[in-house]
């Protein structure tokens, strides 16, 4: 079993490995990574990963960029939230958005093996004492919108965060080392899939995975 945990607080990743390697025994192999750069080439290395533990506020992953990109690129690994932010509306979309687990950096650590374990079967899991209070939020992302997102490929993905950031396409082209017609098709599926005119409402739709800081 092969575990990746990205955060970007070097004792807070210490702390959830030895917790994970309580939890899984001796069977798991934990990876760290402090950023996105470097969870990406730990994830081509081990594509069969179990699960990711990924910071929503992270270098690299701007509020649920990070988490869409994993969902997009390896849509068969779980992804299990971890973060001190506990307000409900960001929990659900974090949950909408595909996340299989949502645990706030306050929560005590023998919660870990709850999470760990629904998320193995298959299931998703929250902290019993913020199901309600979640359920009941009213999340700035909905269902039709994820489900229009996990049409994207990985490289639409890309593409889209950097028309968000306001790069033409000749510039997006030389960023990814691709030809200038190769965007405007995959720009012209985006705002197929996104059901949008022009790039502008895409890049407004993008904008609502990132977190004021």
């Amino acid at each position: 079993m092969i575990v990746l945990i990205a955060d970007d607080h070097p004792l807070f990743r210490v702390a959830l490995s030895q917790a994970c390697a309580n939890i899984l025994g001796n069977d798991a192999t934990l990876l760290q990574a402090q950023n996105m750069q470097q969870l990406w080439p730990l994830l081509r290395a081990h594509p069969d990963t179990s699960f990711i533990f990924l910071d929503l506020r992270m270098p690299g992953s701007d509020g649920f960029t990070g988490l869409t990109a994993l969902r997009t690129e390896y849509p068969d690994v779980p992804v299990i939230m971890v973060s001190a932010e506990e307000d409900p509306t960001i929990i659900k979309q974090a949950l909408t958005l595909g996340a299989a687990a949502y645990i706030p950096k306050s929560a005590p650590l023998e919660l870990l093996s709850e999470a760990i374990a629904a998320v193995l079967s298959g299931e998703s899991w929250l902290p019993a004492g913020l199901i309600q209070d979640v359920n009941s939020a009213k999340a700035l992302i909905d269902d039709d919108f994820a489900s229009r997102l996990e049409q994207l490929t990985p490289q639409q993905f890309r593409v889209l965060k950097m028309i968000a950031d306001g790069l033409l396409n000749k510039q997006i082209a030389y960023e990814m080392n691709v030809q200038e017609t190769t965007i405007k098709q995959h720009v012209s599926a985006i705002l197929r899939k996104l059901n949008v005119n022009n790039r502008t409402l895409a890049g407004i739709l993008f904008e609502k995975l990132r977190l004021p800081q």
